[in-house]
């Protein structure tokens, strides 16, 4: 073997995972992987973005608008003669120009509109973290749904191991005459049985999983070899009794968005003062009359200049009462979002509590599935030994053995839901993972 080939092999022996895909999932790896591929975590980005675009500060809203505007016109028959204002018989080119600059001095509604607008990228981005926080908590849900299942393959698997040997030790005893073989049919009903499990274990598995990857918008996955990690600290989540769930505050900017369209409604009650600038010019020629002698362009643009500059203040006096109604209006609508506030506060309380309530229940019956776990592995020993004297038949040791595969099976998935409802308050209590 050559130097290279000798590199070469070495590589493959101690370093597989250069050359091989690493099929761990832990949860974090899932919800970050998740939360880059949602596309609708994009378009809420998105909607972030366009309130941002369409917020205007106080200082740009009264930031003067300038406006050009040059027109050409052709009049026949009776006109007026711009340079003398007189009408005339006669066809005329008519050529203007104008230049129009206004500035909002007191403006109430520009003042309400920068600050709803203000309020309205906080809610964009509130609504994007309660995007994000719901779609966290259905991908922990999904995780450990699959994770569940996997497990208990895993435990099938390695029970499955002892019903191979017995049943090779029966057909061995069968054989030589030592069992009847009513003991070997017993055992062969209980080993298919057996398989049975583990075959409808292993679709369930691998359908949770597809879902699970589906969920995260993840392609081009062999999901039967994907592994998900079964131990995820919970020590390193902050005990707090402070609830910051993106909901309330998505509620509580509602609230605020809506007393700020209230104060707009207002606005228009308000009066407002506007200061102007206006420049004009213009040039025209007689059409069809070669006696006539007019100025030309350059020296009419330049005598024909006109300035005008103004302030003007508007005061609304009667609308027919209806902006009065809407004001009325958005105040009702104000109620009914503060309301929101403590109906969301109240539902994320009662959510809470109830998952506090179920993480007390299972750490209750820890002790009690460990006590039962032991139980049934000593009923499995001792029944192991006498189903090899001969003192139980197949049918009472592979009930024996169910029992200690269902033992088994609940502490592990009553450690599992403990992990899962520990991670689930923090994301409701809007703690990160």
């Amino acid at each position: 073997m050559n130097k290279k080939a000798f590199l070469i092999v070495l590589l493959y022996t101690f370093c597989p995972s250069v050359f091989g895909q690493d099929n761990s999932w832990p949860l974090q790896k899932c919800i970050a992987e998740a939360m880059k591929n949602s596309i609708e975590i994009k378009l809420q980005q998105l909607s972030v973005k366009k309130a941002q675009k369409e917020h205007n500060s106080l200082v740009n809203q009264m930031l003067p608008s300038v406006s050009f505007t040059g027109n050409q016109s052709y009049n026949f028959g009776s006109t007026i003669d711009p340079s003398t204002n007189g009408r005339v018989s006669s066809n005329i080119q008519n050529d203007n120009f104008y230049l129009n600059a206004q500035m909002n001095l007191i403006d109430f509604k520009a003042f309400a509109t920068a600050q709803k607008t203000k309020i309205d990228i906080e809610k964009s981005k509130a609504q994007l973290a309660v995007i994000e926080n719901e779609y966290q908590l259905q991908i922990l849900e999904s995780y450990y749904q699959a994770l569940f299942t996997q497990e208990l393959l895993k435990i099938q698997k390695e029970q499955f191991k002892n019903s191979q040997f017995n049943l090779d030790r029966v057909q061995k005893e069968v054989s030589i005459g030592s069992k009847p073989k009513s003991d070997l049919y017993d055992m062969q009903l209980s080993f298919a049985q057996e398989e049975m499990k583990i075959m409808e274990t292993e679709q369930l598995s691998v359908l949770q999983k597809t879902q699970l990857f589906q969920l995260m918008n993840v392609e081009n996955i062999s999901v039967a070899e994907v592994v998900l990690d079964n131990f995820i600290g919970t020590n390193n989540l902050a005990e707090t009794t402070a609830i910051s769930n993106p909901k309330i505050k998505f509620a509580e900017l509602n609230y605020q968005s809506s007393q700020k369209e209230t104060k707009l409604e207002r606005a228009n009650n308000l009066p407002s003062l506007t200061t102007y600038y206006g420049f004009s010019t213009f040039y025209y020629k007689p059409l069809n009359q070669p006696d006539v002698i007019v100025d030309n362009f350059n020296k009419q643009i330049s005598d024909n200049k006109n300035h005008q500059v103004g302030i003007q203040l508007n005061v609304p006096v009667f609308n027919g009462f209806r902006n009065n109604k809407r004001v009325s209006a958005t105040k009702i609508e104000s109620e009914k979002s503060k309301f929101v506030i403590e109906q969301e506060k109240l539902k994320v309380k009662n959510q809470i509590d109830i998952e506090n309530q179920n993480k007390n229940n299972y750490a209750q019956l820890y002790a009690k599935l460990q006590q039962m776990k032991t139980f049934a592995e000593a009923s499995f020993r001792t029944s192991q030994a006498k189903f090899t004297s001969g003192t139980i038949d197949a049918v009472v040791f592979s009930a024996v053995k169910n029992q200690w595969l269902s033992t088994e099976y609940d502490l592990l998935k009553n450690e599992l839901q403990q992990q899962y409802i520990a991670l689930k308050i923090s994301l409701i209590q809007g703690n990160v993972l």
